[in-house]
């Protein structure tokens, strides 16, 4: 009787610690839509996943027994959060895309590791009354599936965004994508329609199933241009969001099972988003039907007109309206403090200066947010591209610091540029424009820049760390 009451406190200690984290999660997701409550939610979201971790070490119990192999589990959670620690301290604001890959890939390779173990222990009772098609093989299956797309499509993006790989452009590859999906699914109906005397044979299955699917999440990420990296980091964060719920429902963890959902559907909100900010379908992004790497505007002509730094410091000084459009380079450079340091000396001198944001700028969603909070520009500067176009015919002085394609007029002009129907930052409606460059090179979508032809563009060559140092000195000599 006392191992009784003793097993049902345990069962609703932890079922409310689920409840009780599961609500932390939502509300540390809700602080994280706005930057001044983002750090908050996270550390209450973090509450939350201790919380959940604590209350399943201690009180979850399995026919009677609890948790083993306690000192494992702690072991790998110490290790874990060190090796965490440390790349996330040591990581460069330039190399966080990168990390998101990497650590949303492991996310997803846990969730593919807890289906390939679960499957050999289906319960036989269960079995016995649904046969293989129930929902808990169904979540095993899902889970592997979804887990490993996510985290082989993860490293590839990793690889991308590091240099390390290139784009995989074959027209076929698309027919490739969907057979293999096809044969995916084909397992999965196999596998739950087998004999519940045959399930102990279908473990080599599973075996094959993560191979074929880790397989299609290579493929799936390899013919997608760096351009449309951001979009695709987004999804492949949703994919290890439901994975996650798939474990959730596994172990009847209503926490494991809330924090799935919220990162699935939040990531799949963002996604979509995204893809109506470059103008692209969900569908194009899924069979790799867009991406950098076209040809379009190649041989632009005209003429690049130079401005030197002195001539740029008494054009932004004696303005009434500057606009940053902030890019990939200036997260390069490491010059976000410099700017910001600028745009508080212009604002001295009476210049409204504000930072145009534009959703795909830089190489993950919301990359220019958190570059220039680091910096501790104000909120309340950093508007967004569709709600600050329309007043840069008004504005005085554009200055373009490090971003390509996000201004590109040919998103706009030419019908056979790889990035056409994309809404850009429309600089080239300001009175004036600066261009900070290290050079003429294309940006991330391998494509000419028709801005740099403009007849109000002026380029201002240089590291744009150095460059901005220059300028703070002039403006402040003025």
């Amino acid at each position: 009787m006392n191992d009784v009451m003793h097993f049902s406190a345990g069962i609703s200690v932890m079922e409310i610690s689920y409840i009780l984290a599961s609500v932390l999660f939502i509300l540390g997701l809700k602080m994280l839509s706005h930057p001044l409550t983002a750090r908050r939610g996270n550390i209450l979201a973090a509450i939350g996943m201790i919380l959940a971790i604590a209350a399943t070490i201690l009180f979850h119990e399995k026919e009677g027994k609890p948790i083993g192999n306690i000192g494992w589990i702690l072991g790998a959670m110490v290790i874990g959060t060190i090796i965490g620690w440390v790349i996330a301290k040591r990581v460069r604001m330039t190399a966080m895309p990168q990390l998101v890959s990497f650590f949303n890939g492991m996310g997803g390779a846990a969730a593919a590791l807890i289906s390939m173990m679960e499957f050999p222990h289906v319960s036989q009772e269960l079995m016995m009354r649904s046969g293989m098609a129930n929902g808990h093989v169904l979540a095993i299956l899902l889970g592997l599936v979804i887990g490993s797309v996510s985290w082989a499509g993860s490293m590839i993006a990793f690889g991308k965004l590091d240099g390390k790989i290139g784009d995989l452009r074959i027209k076929a590859l698309r027919y490739v994508n969907m057979t293999i999906l096809a044969g995916i699914i084909g397992f999965i109906v196999y596998i739950m329609t087998r004999d519940v005397a045959a399930s102990a044979e279908l473990t080599h299955l599973i075996i094959i199933l993560f191979v074929v699917s880790v397989l299609y999440g290579v493929l799936f990420v390899m013919p997608i241009g760096g351009a449309d990296m951001p979009v695709v980091i987004s999804l492949l964060n949703s994919f290890t969001g439901v994975a996650a719920a798939m474990g959730g429902f596994l172990y009847n963890n209503q926490a494991m099972l809330t924090g799935g959902i919220l990162v699935g559907s939040a990531g799949t909100i963002l996604t979509i988003l995204m893809c109506r900010a470059m103008n692209r379908s969900l569908l194009n992004v899924i069979i790799g039907v867009f991406g950098g790497g076209g040809s379009a505007a190649e041989g632009a002509a005209g003429t690049i007109k130079e401005i030197t730094v002195a001539d740029a410091a008494v054009l932004l000084s004696y303005s009434k309206k500057v606009v940053v459009v902030p890019g990939y380079g200036l997260a390069v450079a490491q010059a976000q403090h410099i700017c910001h340091e600028l745009d508080k000396m212009l604002e001295e001198k009476g210049v409204e200066v504000k930072y145009a944001i534009h959703p795909v700028a830089g190489r993950m969603p919301g990359h220019m947010n958190v570059l220039l909070a680091e910096a501790d520009v104000p909120y309340e500067q950093l508007v967004e591209s569709d709600e600050i176009n329309p007043d840069l015919p008004n504005t005085d002085v554009i200055v373009v610091i490090g971003a390509n394609d996000v201004v590109n007029p040919a998103a706009e002009d030419d019908p056979s540029s790889p990035i056409y129907g994309m809404p850009i930052v429309r600089a080239r409606e300001a009175k004036n424009i600066i261009v900070m460059k290290r050079g003429m090179g294309k940006g991330y979508a391998a494509i000419e820049n028709l801005l740099f032809y403009n007849d109000k563009t002026r380029m201002l060559f240089g590291d744009a760390k150095s460059t901005l140092q220059a300028l703070v000195s002039e403006v402040k000599a003025l």
